[in-house]
């Protein structure tokens, strides 16, 4: 049994483990650095160890200083949580080698899912679908030209060792294509340290579809239904939904079944996501493994009711997972916004500042991973998330209007972030109307910025959204039918603030 943990990480995810860990009667171990000396995490754990003064590359990523932590503290593991080093493998190999253990899948199915190419090999072999494209990364331009003019335009290519949208790049013409392969390497060489890159078609106007997989140490492998994750801005996603919109009960069926075959083709255990692209036709194909716990994964727990971090803790213990695919099932819709500390009117520049004034929503339905507390500075030391707004409601539109309330229930004061944005998201009208793509908010950022009236495709939909805007101040001796006259002021307001 676990006794002990050390969270190697930071922010609202550390204390989210922290959070488990106390109700599983594990002792919680925070490492924090000099800008996180009262941060949150570092408070709420049971212990708390410093790391040093230096930036994130000699503290939250020191390995050997991690692993001396968790060993002198006398942690009987570690978890990860998500970005730093949880998809590291050589970090997996060197903790498990320790006698510690690790809260994660094991370092070879790590390898093998984070090599992008790899991975391709493997899911294809157990039947799951993937993008056109080359069956390994690029060897020099004659191969690039020659496999681009094999799949047709337009292509995408792809740092092999990627993730985040770093060295991607969309190609439309031929002549495009040997500037955007060595544009895509450079940038794979800056932030992976490899610059291998491989392509494949681009499927246009998809949606983003990830499975969340469950595997133990015994065999067994069930999936915990999907999420949508379409809205994104320059591939990285800002708010996450489940269920999808855009799944019918076969389709469902379908990509969570080949799901599970691709990790169990992977020998994975742990908790992990098979993400996919659905393109307008109905097909599906493999995008990528992430072998760790994901930033959106409290609308899955939402939804089934499943810790994932709890299990997560028991598979390393070596437990089987408590129940089977039967078991399993999910109730009502639930929508997760992604709170940063940017500003989005000028081109979503990290915002930096102190948080004067921090009062986070409540009521029914209403989760919050947060990250910071009130008179926390912001700085460009780390990610600009400030927190994690989780909403569940019966059904999609109930849910839509109960995030919209909760959104204009927070206070957020002194440094620019994304909350209005996220109001305007909400009332976008693909996004109510589920047609949203990964490239819609790039190709439409003036109708989301200013909505325009009678976007909507009926006023059903405005009356299912506009149930959590408060217009009861507003509306002092009118009539209360007068929201729905052409004219009204309220509507104007929905559409034009």
């Amino acid at each position: 049994m676990i006794k002990k943990i050390l969270i190697a990480n930071r922010g609202e995810i550390a204390l989210r483990i922290i959070r488990t860990c106390r109700e599983m009667g594990i002792t919680s171990v925070a490492l924090y650095n000099k800008n996180d000396e009262i941060s949150v995490h570092a408070l709420a754990a049971d212990e708390a160890y410093y790391l040093g003064d230096g930036d994130v590359s000699s503290t939250y990523l020191n390995v050997d200083k991690i692993i001396k932590i968790a060993i002198d503290s006398g942690a009987d593991a570690i978890h990860p949580g998500y970005g730093f080093l949880s998809e590291n493998a050589d970090f997996i190999e060197k903790v498990r080698k320790s006698g510690v253990g690790f809260v994660g899948p094991s370092a070879e199915s790590v390898r093998a899912m984070g090599e992008k190419t790899n991975a391709r090999t493997i899911v294809s072999k157990a039947g799951v679908p993937v993008v056109p494209g080359s069956d390994g990364i690029i060897k020099g331009l004659k191969e690039l030209h020659s496999k681009a003019l094999e799949i047709g335009f337009p292509v995408l290519l792809k740092a092999s060792a990627g993730g985040g949208g770093k060295g991607m790049k969309k190609v439309y013409k031929l002549e495009e294509l040997e500037g955007a392969f060595n544009s895509a390497t450079r940038e794979a060489v800056k932030y992976f340290g490899n610059g291998a890159v491989y392509i494949e078609k681009l499927i246009e106007q998809p949606k983003h579809i990830e499975i969340q997989i469950l595997a133990d140490k015994k065999g067994n492998t069930v999936h915990l239904f999907e999420r949508e994750c379409s809205l994104q801005r320059r591939h990285q996603k800002i708010i996450e939904e489940a269920p999808s919109p855009s799944l019918t009960p076969e389709l469902r069926a379908k990509m969570t079944a080949v799901a599970v075959n691709a990790a169990k083709a992977a020998g994975y255990y742990g908790a992990g996501t098979i993400e996919m692209l659905l393109d307008k036709h109905g097909s599906f194909y493999f995008l990528e493994m992430n072998t760790r716990i994901q930033v959106e994964h409290p609308v899955t727990e939402m939804i089934t009711g499943i810790d994932i971090v709890r299990e997560q803790i028991r598979i390393e213990e070596g437990e089987k997972l408590p129940f089977s695919q039967h078991d399993i099932t999910f109730k009502g819709h639930s929508i997760e916004c992604r709170i940063y500390a940017e500003d989005p009117d000028n081109d979503f520049l990290p915002a930096t500042g102190k948080l004067t004034a921090l009062v986070y929503p409540a009521g029914p339905g209403i989760r919050i991973d947060e990250g910071v507390t009130e008179n926390a500075l912001i700085s460009t030391a780390f990610d600009p998330m400030i927190a994690k707004l989780t909403v569940s409601a019966s059904d999609r539109l109930s849910c839509i209007s109960r995030t919209l309330r909760a959104l204009r229930e927070m206070v957020l004061l002194g440094c620019g972030n994304n909350v209005e944005f996220l109001k305007k998201l909400m009332i976008f009208p693909d996004f109510v109307n589920g047609t949203h793509t990964i490239n819609s908010i790039e190709e439409s950022m003036e109708r989301i910025q200013k909505p325009i009236f009678g976007d909507f495709i009926s006023d059903a939909v405005i009356a299912s959204v506009i149930g959590a805007i408060e217009v009861s101040d507003q509306n002092e001796g009118s009539d209360d039918n007068v929201f729905w006259e052409p004219d009204s002021k309220w509507r104007k307001q929905l559409y034009e603030d």
